[in-house]
């Protein structure tokens, strides 16, 4: 489904990727995990056109544009940023729909709002309330809810555990977890290395804007991914 061929991106004079190749799946949970300025943010942020890169990144066997996230999200490409990126002044109503704008149709609107409102039962008692308001786990879910409102079909996640309790992040990752069982293919990237063995199928792992291994969850343990690959 998703397609990257010796991916590089910089910004300004800094080289914060260097050549990475990797491919996603249909209907794949692929973690992307290495320590803080590894390059997954800029990796996620490159495949979006939002930071000048060089390389090749196709998505359903289509060249998606460079630095324009808008025909992106349009083919269905859709991230969640770190830090969430809401907007903070609008009401949670506005930020879900602004995560439809390229939606004219009222009833597929109020479709994906309804969908959003069943993962996330807490959006629909806050609509009208300012989003900068919310808590941090209310956010993130605002968050992951405007993105599912551009109909994704693929999913990219960056660090949506960050600054969250426990609790609040099984949730969050709980209904991740649905919503590939019901064949969303999603990319999550994690600096918590259990976190995320947990719960995809397959990892990559970078450091230093390198991709330096691949990892199968199944046979492999986060200390021998420290002892390994980040020692």
């Amino acid at each position: 489904m998703l397609e990257i061929r010796r991916l590089s991106a910089r910004y300004g004079r800094i080289d914060a990727l260097h050549d990475v190749t990797l491919s996603v799946a249909e209907g794949e949970f692929v973690g992307l995990l290495g320590p803080n300025g590894a390059g997954k943010s800029t990796l996620m942020r490159a495949v979006m056109g939002l930071v000048a890169n060089s390389g090749e990144v196709s998505f359903r066997g289509e060249a998606l544009p460079r630095q324009s996230p808008d025909l992106c999200v349009a083919r269905g490409v859709v991230l969640v940023p770190e830090g969430r990126g809401i907007f903070a002044p609008m009401t949670v109503a506005e930020n879900l729909e602004l995560g439809a704008y390229l939606l004219d149709e009222a009833a597929e609107f109020e479709r994906r709002r309804e969908q959003v409102f069943g993962l996330f039962p807490r959006i629909r008692e806050r609509l009208s309330q300012v989003a900068g308001s919310l808590s941090g786990g209310e956010q993130q879910m605002l968050a992951v809810g405007r993105a599912l409102m551009a109909a994704p079909k693929i999913l990219l996640l960056d660090e949506p555990s960050l600054g969250l309790a426990p609790k609040i992040i099984d949730e969050i990752l709980g209904t991740l977890a649905l919503l590939n069982k019901e064949g969303l293919t999603i990319v999550l990237v994690e600096q918590k290395a259990p976190l995320a063995l947990r719960m995809t199928s397959r990892a990559y792992l970078l450091s230093l804007g390198r991709l330096i291994a691949e990892i199968d969850p199944r046979t492999t343990s986060h200390e021998e991914i420290a002892r390994n690959y980040l020692s």
